[in-house]
């Protein structure tokens, strides 16, 4: 992988902004999402156990913290995807994940509109404007053939 020279910000736990690489921040957000996941108290495995009533706003922060991570794939290091032929696997996780976001509404539009392009080629059904025009479609069979360069 290519060496990554973007700066982030991340507030840690007691609201501090802390400037940081994008291997600090994705590094962050996973140990993040990791600690909130296994919280029996965020996420109770036991029956019986209520959902704080937090939850829906924690599930968005970890929604916006993975939106922010594959952003970030594409937009530094998709020809290194590309090199390893690992873009559809990328493109297929990225439509899934928006389409789970968009069904329970976990993802503010303003956060995601920097990505409304790749995700309308992505997302599009069989012949609507996602069409590639040499017979894929950005559906389920060819979605993993639209994006090739940035």
């Amino acid at each position: 992988m290519a060496v990554c020279n973007t700066q982030y910000y991340w507030y840690d736990e007691r609201g501090k902004k802390v400037k940081c690489t994008a291997p600090q921040y994705v590094d962050f957000v996973m140990s993040s999402v990791q600690k909130l996941v296994t919280d029996e108290d965020v996420f109770p495995t036991k029956y019986g156990r209520e959902f704080p009533s937090s939850f829906e706003s924690l599930v968005k922060k970890i929604c916006k913290y993975l939106f922010h991570v594959l952003g970030h794939i594409y937009w530094a290091h998709f020809k290194e995807t590309l090199a390893l032929e690992l873009h559809g696997h990328l493109n297929t996780l990225y439509v899934h994940f928006i389409l789970f976001a968009r069904e329970f509404n976990l993802l503010d539009p303003k956060e995601t509109a920097v990505m409304d392009d790749l995700t309308e080629v992505l997302c599009s059904s069989p012949g609507n404007s996602g069409a590639t025009g040499d017979g894929a479609s950005s559906g389920a069979s060819g979605a993993q053939n639209h994006v090739k360069e940035r």
